[in-house]
């Protein structure tokens, strides 16, 4: 698991375009603004999963979105968050990072749900934060600077972005900060920092 993407990035990429690619398949078998239709591709809903069984939808409606806008806001802060952070993690640990958040996230959302609601729910913005949540851990490991993100910087993109879900209506809070928890702890774990290469002079070792 010791890879290193060397300035490359290709996963966050494809993980945008599989998102994009799902939403085109909503739009043309239905409608990706029709709640029941969301439900029966993959969308997550409580009983379904608790009592059905169907653990699948704490993956698939990570990569589902409910319109356009949904959509876009999404892909656009994981593709500005999800490029340092892979260049920073590697391919396979920020895989792992993504992935490990998105279905973390829905599984404390839905956990402190009441076991009978309703609620249909979708959208990448758990792992999404589990990305955010990350980048703030590798921040303060490298003394609050990683590539051009600050620390001053993540926090106030995460106050913002929390603040605007509490005062909008169909958000998901409780998805965003369990992604964020997530993301920071997986960031303490899977992050290793590079050790630069050290030297010595002849003499200098001769003296030990």
């Amino acid at each position: 698991m010791g890879d290193s993407s060397g300035g490359k990035v290709y996963v966050n990429r494809l993980l945008i375009a599989l998102n994009v690619l799902v939403f085109l398949y909503l739009e043309i078998a239905g409608s990706s603004e029709n709640a029941y239709f969301m439900y029966t591709k993959g969308a997550m809903l409580a009983p379904a999963v608790l009592e059905g069984g169907q653990y699948y939808r704490l993956f698939t409606a990570m990569f589902m979105h409910f319109g356009i806008d949904h959509l876009i806001n999404n892909m656009l802060v994981l593709f500005v968050m999800g490029e340092p952070l892979e260049r920073a993690l590697g391919h396979v640990r920020y895989l792992i990072l993504y992935l490990i958040s998105g279905i973390g996230a829905n599984t404390i959302s839905m956990l402190l749900r009441e076991p009978d609601s309703m609620v249909i729910s979708a959208g990448a913005s758990g792992a999404i934060f589990g990305v955010i949540g990350g980048l703030l851990y590798l921040v303060i490991a490298n003394k609050g600077k990683l590539e051009d993100l600050s620390t001053r910087q993540l926090v106030i993109m995460i106050a913002f972005s929390l603040y605007f879900g509490y005062t909008s209506t169909g958000v998901d809070n409780t998805a965003h900060i369990s992604g964020l928890i997530f993301g920071f702890l997986l960031g303490m774990l899977l992050y290793r920092r590079p050790i630069g290469h050290k030297t010595w002079r002849v003499d200098d070792y001769e003296k030990r």
